[in-house]
């Protein structure tokens, strides 16, 4: 007999919760009071019979907390996907929901997953149920609903925004599942290095976690299987020796018995090389260093490899996007300022569109980066002029250019003199802008690389005139 649970259902199918005190995570969304937890809890179809749109990355729990809210609200549950219903489907649903309602009074919940992926003629079907009250939608998206769901669908749902799991949250989803019956039946051990690194490939994915402890806990248990073939003598090598229904497993001498889930085991069964790498620890710092100087020193494939590092080991890619940023600011600056532009771009695409999809623009901000012409001279400079400020070097504004808008300001000299730049051919003038303390003080020194060059030859001739020489 084998020693695990045979099912041809996925570990995550089975251990989806029935009621919201099960669901991982998402606490902020279901408090006592809030549109979820009324939702599942009203039966009477008057209140909290508010549709929602649930927008989160995969495997935060949409799907689950649907189910949930239908398995304890006790009211009729259809669930369709956008990847295969059409309008027909979804008025079918509608005409049946209204029957329901008329004939037996009973609510019906829709569940409509990835609502991205329907047609605007598609969500315009949904609007007079909704509208109506036939059916209470709960349409789940991973792609930001305010461009992917029509305008009357959002105004008349509420839209909650799911997060990734955290590392705790996922830690607990796994330990449950090792001993709940409707999972792994606690006829596995998992250590908890193998634990730790379920949840950090995992990187906040519920179903990604499942998926990898059942594969985990198989490949542990044909291991488990060829060791005791291997040992002819042993009785345990007795196919039918292989678990024992009546065995307590609260004892240390049949616990022995079980397979072992180690750290070696998850990375042979999901095809990942095991990566010592603590997103709290010093591999976590270590790496994302290496990987700013090798962008800062322009190593393209070295910052490659270390960004590859950082997303096979579960990073967060919103800190690797933070990172980007910086180093667009820091590294490259006025020597290429579209590298800021391309930054930011790539982190607002990760929060749009997630991992793993995620990782294409941020490869992309990547190579532009490392490959772009650098220069830190505009951060220096600021740093510079701080330094001054910290030291005392302000002096008051000069009063020309001070503001002149108010009761009084002229009578006190506020503005008298100013030269008003676009007056000027060129559009620029001789005028003091520093105070006087700090008159023909340099912080802006750019270097000769990229953009910067062109910006150096062109400040020489500004300064010339704004200062007169």
């Amino acid at each position: 007999m084998s020693p695990l649970p045979q099912s041809s259902t996925p570990l995550a199918v089975r251990m989806r919760p029935t009621s919201l005190d099960e669901v991982a995570g998402q606490r902020h969304l279901l408090r006592p009071g809030s549109p979820l937890v009324t939702l599942a809890s009203d039966t009477s179809g008057e209140q909290g019979a508010v549709s929602v749109i649930l927008w989160g990355p995969p495997g935060t729990g949409k799907t689950t907390l649907a189910q949930a809210i239908a398995h304890s609200s006790g009211r009729q549950f259809i669930e369709l996907s956008a990847v295969t219903a059409g309008v027909k489907d979804v008025r079918q649903v509608m005409e049946k929901a209204l029957t329901n309602r008329d004939l037996y009074g009973t609510t019906t919940v829709l569940f409509l997953d990835e609502i991205h992926r329907f047609t605007k003629a598609q969500q315009d079907a949904l609007l007079p149920g909704v509208e109506n009250g036939w059916v209470i939608l709960i349409a789940a998206t991973t792609e930001n609903p305010s461009f992917s769901v029509i305008t009357p669908l959002l105004s008349r749902s509420l839209l909650l925004t799911l997060e990734q799991l955290s590392d705790d949250d996922l830690g607990d989803l796994v330990r449950r599942a090792v001993v709940d019956p409707r999972g792994l039946a606690d006829r596995v051990v998992l250590d908890d290095e193998a634990l730790a690194t379920i949840v950090r490939l995992a990187s906040g994915d519920a179903r990604r976690a499942l998926t990898a402890l059942e594969a985990s806990a198989q490949s542990a248990a044909a291991t488990a299987a060829e060791s005791r073939a291997a040992r002819p003598d042993d009785p345990s090598a007795d196919a039918d020796a292989d678990y024992d229904p009546d065995a307590d497993y609260d004892d240390p001498a049949d616990a022995d018995d079980r397979p072992v889930i180690t750290a070696e085991t998850v990375a042979q069964s999901v095809d990942r090389a095991l990566l010592r790498y603590d997103r709290n620890g010093d591999e976590h710092y270590d790496v994302i260093s290496a990987f700013i100087k090798s962008v800062r020193g322009s190593d393209v494939d070295a910052a490659l490899h270390y960004l590859a590092r950082m997303i096979e080991a579960g990073e967060d890619p919103r800190f690797i996007c933070r990172r980007i940023i910086v180093s667009a600011g820091e590294d490259i600056g006025m020597a290429d300022p579209n590298a800021l532009t391309v930054a930011v771009s790539a982190a607002t695409a990760v929060q749009m569109i997630g991992m793993p999809e995620g990782r294409i623009p941020m490869a992309e901000a990547v190579v532009y980066l490392a490959t772009a012409p650098k220069s830190n001279r505009a951060y220096r400079a600021l740093d510079a002029a701080i330094a001054d400020v910290r030291a005392g070097a302000a002096g008051p504004v000069p009063k020309h250019l001070r503001d002149a808008h108010y009761p009084g300001a002229k009578r006190l000299g506020h503005g008298k003199g100013y030269k008003y730049a676009h007056d000027s051919e060129f559009g620029v003038v001789q005028q003091q802008y520093l105070p006087d303390e700090l008159v023909g003080h340099t912080y802006y020194d750019p270097t000769a690389n990229g953009n910067e060059r062109d910006v150096a030859a062109r400040l020489e001739k500004l300064r010339r005139i704004t200062r007169g020489g």
